[in-house]
Protein backbone atom coordinates (compact mmCIF):
# COMPACT_ATOMS: atom_id res chain seq x y z
CA UNK A 1 0.00 0.00 0.00
CA UNK A 2 1.56 3.65 -1.36
CA UNK A 3 1.82 6.07 1.93
CA UNK A 4 -0.71 8.18 0.58
CA UNK A 5 -3.51 5.43 -0.27
CA UNK A 6 -2.39 3.75 3.68
CA UNK A 7 -3.33 7.92 4.70
CA UNK A 8 -6.55 8.01 2.77
CA UNK A 9 -7.42 4.41 4.73
CA UNK A 10 -6.78 6.06 8.05
CA UNK A 11 -8.96 8.58 6.79
CA UNK A 12 -11.91 6.58 6.02
CA UNK A 13 -11.80 4.74 8.97
CA UNK A 14 -12.35 7.85 11.07
CA UNK A 15 -14.80 8.92 9.19
CA UNK A 16 -16.87 5.62 9.52
CA UNK A 17 -15.78 5.34 13.25
CA UNK A 18 -15.56 8.55 14.28
CA UNK A 19 -12.12 8.22 15.49
CA UNK A 20 -8.40 5.62 14.63
CA UNK A 21 -6.53 4.08 17.33
CA UNK A 22 -2.31 3.77 16.75
CA UNK A 23 -2.19 0.18 17.83
CA UNK A 24 -5.28 -1.13 15.88
CA UNK A 25 -3.93 0.65 12.54
CA UNK A 26 -0.41 -0.93 13.52
CA UNK A 27 -2.01 -4.25 14.18
CA UNK A 28 -3.99 -4.16 10.69
CA UNK A 29 -1.56 -2.88 8.06
CA UNK A 30 1.08 -4.56 9.78
CA UNK A 31 3.26 -1.80 10.06
CA UNK A 32 5.02 0.16 13.49
CA UNK A 33 3.82 2.58 15.64
CA UNK A 34 5.97 5.34 14.61
CA UNK A 35 5.15 5.02 11.09
CA UNK A 36 1.21 5.10 12.25
CA UNK A 37 2.29 8.54 14.31
CA UNK A 38 4.19 10.09 11.50
CA UNK A 39 0.72 9.23 9.58
CA UNK A 40 -1.78 10.55 12.28
CA UNK A 41 0.10 13.57 12.51
CA UNK A 42 0.58 14.49 9.03
CA UNK A 43 -2.83 14.23 8.35
CA UNK A 44 -3.31 16.44 11.60
CA UNK A 45 -0.80 18.86 10.29
CA UNK A 46 -3.46 19.45 7.14
CA UNK A 47 -6.52 19.39 9.62
CA UNK A 48 -8.08 16.27 8.63
CA UNK A 49 -7.88 14.72 12.03
CA UNK A 50 -7.12 15.61 15.72
CA UNK A 51 -4.33 14.25 17.37
CA UNK A 52 -5.02 12.53 20.99
CA UNK A 53 -3.38 10.22 23.12
CA UNK A 54 -3.21 6.63 21.66
CA UNK A 55 -4.45 7.95 18.49
CA UNK A 56 -6.84 10.65 16.66
CA UNK A 57 -10.53 11.94 16.42
CA UNK A 58 -12.36 13.69 13.47
CA UNK A 59 -11.86 17.19 14.27
CA UNK A 60 -14.61 19.53 14.34
CA UNK A 61 -13.70 21.92 11.33
CA UNK A 62 -11.47 19.51 9.55
CA UNK A 63 -11.70 17.75 5.85
CA UNK A 64 -14.79 15.88 6.84
CA UNK A 65 -16.33 18.64 8.45
CA UNK A 66 -19.77 20.10 6.29
CA UNK A 67 -21.10 22.89 7.82
CA UNK A 68 -25.06 24.55 7.03
CA UNK A 69 -25.31 27.09 4.96
CA UNK A 70 -26.93 28.97 7.85
CA UNK A 71 -23.95 28.31 9.91
CA UNK A 72 -21.62 29.17 7.53
CA UNK A 73 -23.78 32.58 6.44
CA UNK A 74 -22.15 35.03 9.03
CA UNK A 75 -18.68 33.70 8.75
CA UNK A 76 -16.68 36.41 7.11
CA UNK A 77 -19.50 38.19 5.89
CA UNK A 78 -17.61 41.40 5.03
CA UNK A 79 -15.09 39.84 2.95
CA UNK A 80 -17.83 38.07 0.93
CA UNK A 81 -19.12 41.37 0.32
CA UNK A 82 -16.22 42.36 -1.29
CA UNK A 83 -15.33 39.47 -2.81
CA UNK A 84 -19.07 39.80 -4.36
CA UNK A 85 -18.31 43.40 -5.63
CA UNK A 86 -15.07 42.39 -7.15
CA UNK A 87 -16.88 39.56 -8.91
CA UNK A 88 -19.87 41.07 -10.89
CA UNK A 89 -17.11 44.00 -11.83
CA UNK A 90 -16.33 40.43 -14.29
CA UNK A 91 -19.18 39.93 -15.76
CA UNK A 92 -20.95 42.29 -18.84
CA UNK A 93 -24.51 42.55 -19.98
CA UNK A 94 -25.88 39.34 -21.56
CA UNK A 95 -23.66 36.80 -20.72
CA UNK A 96 -24.23 33.55 -19.49
CA UNK A 97 -23.07 32.96 -15.72
CA UNK A 98 -22.71 30.14 -13.62
CA UNK A 99 -22.91 30.19 -9.86
CA UNK A 100 -21.94 27.43 -7.85
CA UNK A 101 -23.90 27.12 -4.13
CA UNK A 102 -22.69 28.47 -1.18
CA UNK A 103 -23.10 31.97 0.87
CA UNK A 104 -20.72 33.69 -1.36
CA UNK A 105 -21.97 33.07 -4.33
CA UNK A 106 -25.36 34.21 -2.75
CA UNK A 107 -23.86 37.39 -1.85
CA UNK A 108 -22.60 37.13 -5.72
CA UNK A 109 -26.41 36.19 -7.31
CA UNK A 110 -27.50 39.38 -5.27
CA UNK A 111 -24.92 41.75 -6.14
CA UNK A 112 -25.90 40.58 -10.19
CA UNK A 113 -29.45 42.10 -9.54
CA UNK A 114 -27.97 45.61 -11.24
CA UNK A 115 -27.56 43.59 -14.45
CA UNK A 116 -30.84 43.55 -16.43
CA UNK A 117 -29.97 40.70 -19.07
CA UNK A 118 -27.97 37.71 -17.94
CA UNK A 119 -28.53 33.94 -17.94
CA UNK A 120 -27.59 32.61 -14.70
CA UNK A 121 -27.45 28.75 -14.04
CA UNK A 122 -26.66 27.01 -10.59
CA UNK A 123 -27.80 24.37 -8.89
CA UNK A 124 -28.27 26.27 -5.62
CA UNK A 125 -31.96 26.00 -5.08
CA UNK A 126 -31.85 29.40 -2.42
CA UNK A 127 -29.87 31.19 -5.28
CA UNK A 128 -32.60 30.44 -7.39
CA UNK A 129 -35.35 31.99 -5.33
CA UNK A 130 -33.25 34.97 -4.83
CA UNK A 131 -33.14 35.86 -8.36
CA UNK A 132 -36.60 34.75 -8.96
CA UNK A 133 -38.06 38.47 -8.90
CA UNK A 134 -35.77 39.54 -11.61
CA UNK A 135 -35.93 39.59 -15.49
CA UNK A 136 -33.03 37.04 -15.74
CA UNK A 137 -33.39 33.72 -17.16
CA UNK A 138 -32.36 31.25 -14.58
CA UNK A 139 -31.81 27.82 -15.17
CA UNK A 140 -31.97 25.24 -12.01
CA UNK A 141 -30.14 21.93 -12.59
CA UNK A 142 -31.96 18.81 -11.61
CA UNK A 143 -30.97 16.75 -9.32
CA UNK A 144 -30.99 15.34 -5.20
CA UNK A 145 -31.69 18.02 -2.54
CA UNK A 146 -28.56 18.33 -0.11
CA UNK A 147 -30.64 20.12 2.73
CA UNK A 148 -26.82 21.25 4.31
CA UNK A 149 -26.29 23.64 1.47
CA UNK A 150 -29.20 23.72 -0.50
CA UNK A 151 -27.89 22.56 -3.39
CA UNK A 152 -28.84 20.18 -6.04
CA UNK A 153 -26.19 17.25 -7.09
CA UNK A 154 -26.25 13.69 -8.32
CA UNK A 155 -26.14 12.17 -12.11
CA UNK A 156 -29.38 14.45 -13.31
CA UNK A 157 -27.11 17.84 -12.48
CA UNK A 158 -23.92 16.49 -13.67
CA UNK A 159 -25.76 15.69 -17.18
CA UNK A 160 -28.05 18.76 -17.21
CA UNK A 161 -24.05 20.76 -16.92
CA UNK A 162 -22.78 18.93 -19.72
CA UNK A 163 -25.19 20.21 -22.14
CA UNK A 164 -24.99 23.73 -21.28
CA UNK A 165 -21.69 26.23 -21.93
CA UNK A 166 -21.55 29.59 -19.62
CA UNK A 167 -19.31 32.59 -20.23
CA UNK A 168 -17.96 32.79 -16.36
CA UNK A 169 -18.31 30.19 -13.24
CA UNK A 170 -18.25 31.53 -9.64
CA UNK A 171 -17.03 28.55 -7.54
CA UNK A 172 -17.28 28.48 -4.17
CA UNK A 173 -14.61 26.62 -2.32
CA UNK A 174 -14.21 24.32 1.12
CA UNK A 175 -10.09 24.28 0.82
CA UNK A 176 -7.68 25.48 -1.97
CA UNK A 177 -4.25 23.76 -1.61
CA UNK A 178 -2.02 24.68 -4.51
CA UNK A 179 -0.41 20.99 -4.35
CA UNK A 180 -3.82 19.10 -4.19
CA UNK A 181 -6.37 21.73 -5.33
CA UNK A 182 -9.10 22.47 -4.69
CA UNK A 183 -11.54 20.27 -2.38
CA UNK A 184 -14.90 19.88 -0.75
CA UNK A 185 -16.49 18.10 1.91
CA UNK A 186 -19.21 15.92 -0.12
CA UNK A 187 -18.12 13.92 -2.86
CA UNK A 188 -21.39 14.61 -4.72
CA UNK A 189 -20.55 18.05 -4.63
CA UNK A 190 -17.61 17.57 -6.12
CA UNK A 191 -18.27 16.18 -9.04
CA UNK A 192 -21.08 18.51 -9.92
CA UNK A 193 -18.50 21.62 -9.77
CA UNK A 194 -16.13 19.65 -11.44
CA UNK A 195 -18.90 19.31 -14.68
CA UNK A 196 -19.74 23.21 -13.72
CA UNK A 197 -15.60 23.84 -14.57
CA UNK A 198 -15.41 21.59 -17.91
CA UNK A 199 -18.85 23.45 -18.93
CA UNK A 200 -17.12 27.56 -18.65
CA UNK A 201 -15.01 29.63 -20.30
CA UNK A 202 -13.71 31.29 -17.35
CA UNK A 203 -13.45 29.84 -13.97
CA UNK A 204 -13.18 32.28 -11.33
CA UNK A 205 -12.82 31.23 -7.59
CA UNK A 206 -14.47 33.13 -4.95
CA UNK A 207 -13.17 32.16 -1.26
CA UNK A 208 -12.13 34.12 2.02
CA UNK A 209 -8.48 33.81 3.10
CA UNK A 210 -9.34 31.34 5.68
CA UNK A 211 -9.67 28.42 2.62
CA UNK A 212 -6.25 28.69 1.22
CA UNK A 213 -3.62 25.78 2.72
CA UNK A 214 -6.57 23.59 3.67
CA UNK A 215 -7.71 20.55 2.49
CA UNK A 216 -11.30 19.05 1.89
CA UNK A 217 -12.36 15.84 1.62
CA UNK A 218 -13.30 15.37 -1.95
CA UNK A 219 -10.82 17.14 -4.68
CA UNK A 220 -12.32 19.28 -7.31
CA UNK A 221 -9.93 19.94 -9.98
CA UNK A 222 -6.55 20.89 -9.75
CA UNK A 223 -5.28 24.60 -9.15
CA UNK A 224 -4.48 24.82 -12.57
CA UNK A 225 -7.73 24.43 -14.25
CA UNK A 226 -8.39 27.96 -12.54
CA UNK A 227 -8.10 31.48 -14.51
CA UNK A 228 -9.10 33.63 -11.65
CA UNK A 229 -8.81 33.89 -7.37
CA UNK A 230 -10.99 36.46 -6.01
CA UNK A 231 -10.11 36.28 -2.20
CA UNK A 232 -9.34 38.89 0.71
CA UNK A 233 -6.16 41.28 1.48
CA UNK A 234 -5.30 38.39 4.34
CA UNK A 235 -4.58 35.73 1.76
CA UNK A 236 -0.66 34.96 3.00
CA UNK A 237 2.20 37.05 0.68
CA UNK A 238 3.64 32.91 -0.04
CA UNK A 239 0.72 31.95 -1.11
CA UNK A 240 -0.42 34.80 -3.15
CA UNK A 241 3.08 35.11 -5.19
CA UNK A 242 2.35 30.90 -5.88
CA UNK A 243 -1.01 32.10 -7.37
CA UNK A 244 0.57 34.86 -9.67
CA UNK A 245 3.51 32.08 -10.50
CA UNK A 246 0.55 29.65 -11.74
CA UNK A 247 -0.21 32.04 -14.26
CA UNK A 248 -3.37 32.49 -11.98
CA UNK A 249 -5.24 36.10 -12.27
CA UNK A 250 -5.49 37.20 -8.22
CA UNK A 251 -7.61 39.80 -7.41
CA UNK A 252 -7.20 41.11 -3.12
CA UNK A 253 -10.32 42.97 -1.70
Amino acid sequence: MLIEERRQYIVGLAQKHGRVLVDELSESLGISRITIRKDLDYLQARGVLQRTHGGALLPGNGALSDPSLQEKEGRHSQEKLRIAAAAVGLVQEGQCVLLDSGTTTTAIARALKRFSRLTIITNAVNIAGELSGTDFEVLLTGGSLRQNSFSLVGPLAEDMLHDMHADILFLGVDGFDLEVGLTTPNVMESRVNRAMVKASTTVVAVCDSTKFNRRSLSKIVDAGAIHHVITDSNLPHATAEALRAMNIKLTLV
